[in-house]
């Protein structure tokens, strides 16, 4: 069944306009990559998805309801997590504070949370504005996570960040596929890491879906004619 459906879906940043047709499918307990060359529109298509972005076109609905005409923090409740780009954490509220702010009822709490990314616990009191990127970053997916969505979107999770943060970062992602207990959209230009994670792969070429398939159907002519890569 699908949980998040995009069909045909325009968007303007003004008189510009920025998407041109996106289709985008992700089932209950899926992993799907949104990929594509810099400046093709994966972060306004997430902004569409999160109604973050005015009067967009198409058609996109949530759990079998039309987000059309819906703020942004009712969309949010239907179940949408983000981690945005740039983690943008409340830098002057501690690490516990972060997290409080957006609990939720649910099967994630801080205990939850914790287990996942163990530095989150001891750094609890700490104020965010004074971890470093990596941890901010854990702090910017657990506080996504307190918030018990059905989908995690993670915009560009790894970006910017030392080798060895990625690697706990992409151990994260895997335990949470693993778990089965959530959809998970992920915009991210590692095809390695990808590959261990995603069943499906959209490829966006300025502002327009031009691929959809299964990631071991991701061959050397796509990555190269899409991706650059």
């Amino acid at each position: 069944m699908s949980l998040l459906s995009l069909k045909g879906v325009t968007a303007h940043y003004g008189a510009s306009q920025a998407l041109f047709g996106v289709n985008l499918e992700i089932a209950e307990g899926s992993v799907v990559a949104l990929m594509g060359r810099n400046g093709m529109g994966k972060s306004t298509t997430i902004k569409v998805i999160c109604r973050l972005l005015k009067n967009p076109m198409g058609q996109v609905t949530f759990a079998g309801q039309d987000l059309a005409g819906l703020p942004a923090h009712r969309a949010a409740r239907m179940g949408l997590g983000l981690v945005p780009e740039g983690r943008r954490c409340f830098t002057n509220l501690s690490v516990y504070e972060n997290l409080y702010a957006s609990a939720r009822p649910g099967a994630w709490d801080f205990d939850k949370v914790h287990a996942l990314f163990p530095r989150l616990k001891e750094r609890s009191t700490q104020l965010a504005g004074s971890l470093s990127g990596g941890e901010q970053q854990m702090l910017a997916i657990g506080r996504a996570l307190m918030t018990n969505p059905r989908l995690l979107i993670l915009d560009e999770a790894t970006e910017g960040l030392a080798p060895v943060v990625r690697q706990e970062i992409w151990a994260a992602i895997a335990t949470l596929k693993q778990s089965g207990d959530l959809s998970i959209l992920v915009v991210d230009k590692t095809l390695s890491e990808l590959r261990r994670i995603a069943d499906r792969v959209v490829i966006l070429e300025r502002g327009k879906s031009v691929w959809d398939g299964a990631m071991t159907d991701l061959d050397a002519d796509v990555r190269d004619r899409h991706l650059g890569i």
